[in-house]
């Protein structure tokens, strides 16, 4: 494969494994395991001295496709399949903990991420720090001996925050840490950041890389030492490993992801642009606009804005309902990243466990609704919202 090959090309050719049959679409290999051609092969496999598959738990030629093509897009040495993105953020945060450890964490994040680092983290003896991530000097200040990990997501779930990954990147180096990136919101097209220090990254591939509401999925990413020394053991281990169908529909997806995130950011920043002129909402929030309050570091980490508008209607939650019960195009689901556009309240449904300080302290208020903007026509999408955006009080 050519190195000089562009995003578009390495996702529809990078990373091709083919049969002696030579098919054109890639393969499924669905197999729980894999035989032997001697009892000395088997030996020689288990003990690393030469190279195949053992078990699907451990690896598939499907899933090396997926990873590997994931690998060229994103610029990393190596990645390992997940059964979900869940599965993916729990793996990259805890397999490089134990106790006695300690994480800082940005504060806005996804309610399960969340939890992760919150909840299930202590439970086991790691301490965590949550932190409002917009500035340095918070990450600075939660520095301590022990700490080992810094978490965050950018743009954020919902409120479409933006952290300074290279400025914390720096920070974590100075103390020997590292630096997990949930890149799900500005996927691997917008955003790359292993090249602005970050040292993992991590994907719900149920989102933008499947993007037609199919399967789960998720994925980590980072240098081959990295995973040799930290996810390696805790994945053969624990199980989280992708479906090989899983793998092979991600796969189809990827080859589209271009095209798909082309469009929904087109819609996204219509979209965005007719909400802020309208009298009934408050505040929009969108990486691709100058009034976003972080744009500096947008112009610097970013190369486009995002598929998600997150806006603040003025008649809180009952606003909110009436809007999302009147919409006829657009539908209401937790789900983004999806062709298909979809919207959602997070104060009810993807941060409802959150405590109701907690979830002011993050922006997200009874009026708050986030936006996944998918591939249908732009002006069928602004009608919707127009018609809904009359039906609220």
């Amino acid at each position: 494969m050519s190195k000089t090959w562009r995003p578009a090309t390495k996702l529809v050719h990078g990373g091709t494994l083919r049969s002696p049959y030579g098919e054109t679409s890639e393969a499924i290999f669905l197999t729980q395991g894999f035989v032997y051609d001697s009892s000395e092969s088997a030996e020689a496999r288990f003990k690393g001295e030469t190279d195949g598959y053992i078990y699907a738990r451990y690896g598939s030629p499907t899933n090396d496709m997926f990873e590997k093509r994931m690998c060229l897009l994103e610029g990393a040495e190596d990645a390992r399949a997940m059964a979900s993105g869940m599965a993916a953020v729990a793996a990259a945060v805890l397999c490089q903990v134990k106790a006695g450890d300690h994480i800082v964490a940005a504060r806005a994040l996804f309610g399960s991420c969340r939890w992760v680092v919150e909840t299930l983290a202590p439970k086991y003896g790691v301490e965590c720090t949550l932190v409002d991530g917009r500035d340095l000097k918070n990450w600075e200040a939660a520095i301590r001996p022990n700490t080992k990990v810094f978490f965050l997501e950018s743009p954020t779930n919902p409120t479409l925050e933006v952290v300074d990954i290279a400025g914390v990147a720096a920070l974590a180096n100075q103390v020997g840490a590292k630096v997990v990136v949930d890149n799900v919101f500005a996927t691997p097209l917008f955003q790359n950041p292993l090249s602005l220090g970050a040292h993992v990254v991590v994907y719900s591939a149920t989102k933008h890389i499947d993007g037609q509401g199919r399967c789960l999925g998720g994925i980590v990413l980072s240098s081959k030492e990295w995973i040799d020394e930290n996810l390696h053991d805790y994945f053969r281990h624990t199980g989280p490993a992708m479906s090989p169908f899983n793998a092979w529909t991600l796969l189809k997806g990827v080859e589209t992801l271009p095209l798909r995130v082309r469009q929904q950011t087109e819609n996204a920043g219509r979209i965005a642009d007719f909400l802020a002129e309208h009298p009934k909402v408050g505040k929009v929030i969108y990486p691709g606009r100058k009034d976003h309050p972080q744009a500096d570091i947008i112009a610097k980490q970013m190369k486009g804005g995002s598929t998600l508008v997150c806006f603040e209607l003025k008649g809180g939650k009952p606003a909110a309902f009436a809007l999302q019960n009147a919409l006829e195009i657009i539908r209401i689901s937790n789900n983004l990243g999806d062709a298909k556009s979809l919207i959602t309240h997070p104060a009810t449904t993807t941060h409802k466990n959150l405590a109701e300080d907690a979830r002011l302290e993050a922006g997200i208020t009874g009026g708050t609704l986030r936006l996944s903007c998918g591939i249908e026509d732009t002006d069928d999408l602004l009608e919707d919202l127009d018609q809904a955006l009359k039906s609220v009080a």
